[in-house]
């Protein structure tokens, strides 16, 4: 039966409606794969109560029975530790945190809730998701599941520990700097970062300030992710920012990628320090699109390298909510967390110019970009996972890592607000997962989603997981 797990969540949602697996059994597994893979993996911080879930489970199956299942009836969920899931805590991994629990579910958990998905636990991530390595002091440290020495990444590395390793189907994710599609990466998976306002935020106990993070799919497959995105798009009021639902379901027009795009590729944005063998793995990846009859073309120029504005203007904005907390409990939190929280009270009006100007030359790049091109493609990641306590790589072959290190690739497109994938590239020296990015234009997440749904036809990988 473990190996039901490794199928697809569009596979699994069929066999549940088919009846060829029942919501009982697919829960009994979910919950022995857990216990079996948390000392090694720990992809799970908190995990409800088998008792409780296996009744709601049995709710499914009864609503099956009556021809009422909804379209993710009886899948379990994992929800990431920094999203709010009702009867949960919500510590986002940081021990002053340790006993808040969640007054309501997100937007986006409550709507794969409302399509018949049960929340089974909540997955790993750092402390207020401030690194690309998931342990923090509350749950300890995550764990690859391709090799258990290198982290799964993060933020949302429990969740991509759990998908990789055939835990579960479903889990959720997030993405301020490359959250989602760092971990993808570094675990084989695909992950996507909407366009800015696709999946609503919220609701939140503060308004957002900082506009650089999503909600969304971390999934096996391209069309796992369109499922996902079907159910979990629209606007909402919690989130001034959000985007009507499209009038099309992403899954239906997965296939309809349009012929012969213009497609550059950058192998550094300009200013990446890539390690050579995850270089080679992208740039082969890349060809793909020629040999699917795109045209595609080299980018040597880049937009300005943003790594320190990017940390910077995140520590000004949770400093603001942690100051109050810092004269009794400072000691509680993760030391290089707290430190770099603390930098954040350097800001001021002249930073905050500067970084507005340096934003803006970001926009008029990427606008120049997708003037001439219809997809931009980067790897994903420059280097292979760091080790799972971290720290991140410093240097890669003798060669000092910029600011922005393992969000070389991935933080401009937060910044920008443009939709953005990874796909399994390949595999590195290491036999380690490698990312190819597919970046599109504002909205257009639907192309990325063509785009990487034919890369995945040309290129299939979700055959291929490791075994714990």
């Amino acid at each position: 039966m473990h190996d039901v797990l490794h199928k697809s969540l569009t596979d699994l949602t069929q066999l549940i409606a088919s009846r060829e697996i029942s919501a009982v059994e697919l829960m009994k597994v979910t919950l022995k794969r857990i216990e079996e893979t948390q000392d090694t993996l720990r992809a799970f911080c908190q995990v409800g109560d088998p008792d409780i879930l296996l009744a709601e489970a049995a709710n499914a199956d009864d609503r099956l029975a009556r021809g009422k299942g909804r379209l993710l009836e009886g899948i379990p969920l994992g929800v990431k530790e920094l999203e709010d899931a009702l009867g949960f805590r919500s510590t986002n991994g940081s021990i002053p945190f340790r006993n808040d629990f969640a007054e309501q579910d997100s937007v986006q958990v409550d709507r794969l809730k409302t399509a018949g998905a049960i929340v089974v636990g909540k997955t790993n991530a750092p402390e207020f998701g401030h690194t690309a390595i998931t342990k923090n002091l509350l749950f300890g440290a995550s764990h690859n599941p391709w090799d258990l020495d290198w982290t799964p990444g993060g933020s949302s590395g429990g969740s991509s520990a759990a998908i990789a390793g055939g835990v579960l189907p479903l889990a959720t994710g997030s993405d301020g700097g490359g959250s989602i599609r760092i971990p993808a990466s570094f675990t084989g998976c695909f992950g996507l970062k909407v366009s800015y306002g696709r999946i609503p935020n919220g609701p939140e106990r503060h308004w957002i300030m900082g506009d650089t993070a999503v909600h969304g799919p971390l999934t096996r497959t391209v069309e796992d992710a369109a499922l996902h995105l079907d159910i979990a798009a629209g606007v909402h009021p919690a989130d001034p920012n959000s985007l009507p639902r499209p009038a099309h379901s992403y899954r239906d027009i997965l296939r309809d990628l349009p012929p012969k795009l213009r497609i550059g590729y950058s192998p550094d944005l300009g200013y990446a320090v890539v390690q050579s063998d995850v270089a080679r793995v992208a740039a082969e990846a890349a060809q793909a699109f020629a040999e699917l009859g795109h045209d595609v073309e080299s980018i040597i120029d880049g937009p300005p390298e943003p790594g320190l504005d990017w940390g910077f203007s995140g520590a000004f904005e949770l400093l603001g909510r942690l100051e109050p907390l810092l004269a009794d409990h400072e000691q509680d939190f993760g030391r290089n967390f707290i430190q770099g929280v603390k930098t954040g009270a350097g800001m001021t009006p002249k930073a905050w110019s500067e970084m507005r100007l340096r934003r803006e030359e970001l926009n008029r790049w990427c606008g120049d970009i997708f003037e001439r091109f219809d997809l931009l493609l980067t790897p994903t990641v420059p280097y292979d996972p760091p080790p799972a306590r971290g720290p991140l790589w410093r240097e890669t072959e003798g060669r000092k890592q910029p600011a922005a290190n393992v969000g070389s690739f991935t933080m401009p497109f937060n910044l920008s607000w443009h939709p953005a994938a990874t796909v399994r590239a390949g595999l590195s020296d290491l036999g380690l997962p490698v990312g190819l990015q597919i970046v599109g234009p504002r909205h257009r997440d639907d192309l990325v989603l063509q785009a990487s749904y034919a890369f995945e036809q040309a290129r299939p990988w979700a055959h291929h997981w490791p075994d714990i």
